[in-house]
C-alpha cells in the first residue's frame, strides 16, 4: 500500500474543519514520520483534558491561551511561546483569551487529521 503524504501545502488552500465550536483545524504537509497542523482558537472556546500516542509540539504565532497538564501545570502561551507535549500526556486548552493562531506537529502523524 502506498503511504498517505502531502510533501507540501499552501494555508490558504488546505480544507478547514470546525474540530469543536470555536477550534477550526487545517493539516498542512504531512507524511507517515510527522504532520503539520494550523489551529485557529476563537476567544471562549475551549478543550477539554485529551492524550494520544502522538507527540505534539506546538508554537503560537498570535493570541493568547492557558494550556493545562492533568498534573495541575499549566503554561500561558503567548506569541512566540512553544511547547511540547509527550506521547500519552495528557493535556488540553483551559481557555482562550483572545483569538489565537497556533501552528503544532504531530509525531508520527495523526491518522485521524488527515
Amino acid at each position: 500500500m502506498e503511504e498517505k503524504k502531502n510533501p507540501a501545502a499552501q494555508l490558504e488552500e488546505a480544507n478547514a474543519v470546525e474540530m469543536r465550536p470555536g477550534i477550526t483545524k487545517r493539516t498542512l504537509a504531512y507524511n507517515s514520520q510527522g504532520m503539520m497542523c494550523h489551529f485557529i482558537l476563537e476567544k471562549g472556546a475551549e478543550l477539554e483534558l485529551h492524550q494520544h500516542p502522538e507527540v505534539q509540539i506546538g508554537y503560537m504565532i498570535k493570541g493568547k491561551v492557558k494550556l493545562i497538564k492533568a498534573d495541575g501545570s499549566i503554561i500561558i502561551a503567548t506569541a512566540g511561546t512553544s511547547w511540547v507535549f509527550d506521547s500519552n500526556e495528557v493535556h488540553g486548552v483551559d481557555e482562550v483569551y483572545e483569538t489565537s493562531e497556533i501552528v503544532e506537529c504531530f509525531l508520527p502523524l495523526r491518522p485521524d487529521y488527515i
